[in-house]
């Protein structure tokens, strides 16, 4: 079973940062590929940023210069910096592993979200 554990998020007032963090475990094989995406009220989920096993990252026209996506192959984490927040951040965030199973299984795998609001 694997498992994606989420930290970090909060309130923070327009300009500030915060720091998320995401924990995959249990039977992996290898993972492809970790992310952020978010979802605000009444809108669809979006990617927020995305990092491959080698270091590749893409990222949502929207954050690119505030925010910043890392990887720690060996501890099977990623963490999102997010600097100069804006309202429109607001979101539910959510950590998304692509990644093979113990089994051998590949698959999307979802934390349980984490809350950032943005006040302004």
């Amino acid at each position: 079973q694997v498992q994606l554990v989420e930290s970090g998020g909060g309130l923070v007032q327009a300009g500030g940062s915060l720091r998320l963090s995401c924990a995959a475990s249990g039977s992996i094989f290898s993972i492809y590929a970790m992310g952020w995406y978010r979802q605000a009220p009444g809108k669809q989920r979006e990617l927020v940023a995305r990092i491959t096993g080698g270091g590749s990252t893409n990222y949502a026209d929207s954050v690119k210069g505030r925010f910043a996506i890392s990887r720690d192959n060996a501890k099977n984490t990623v963490s999102l910096q997010m600097n100069s927040l804006k309202p429109e951040d607001t979101a539910v965030y959510y950590c998304n592993g692509d990644l093979v199973s113990g089994s051998y299984f590949r698959a999307d795998y979802w934390g349980q979200g984490t809350q950032v609001t943005v006040s302004s």
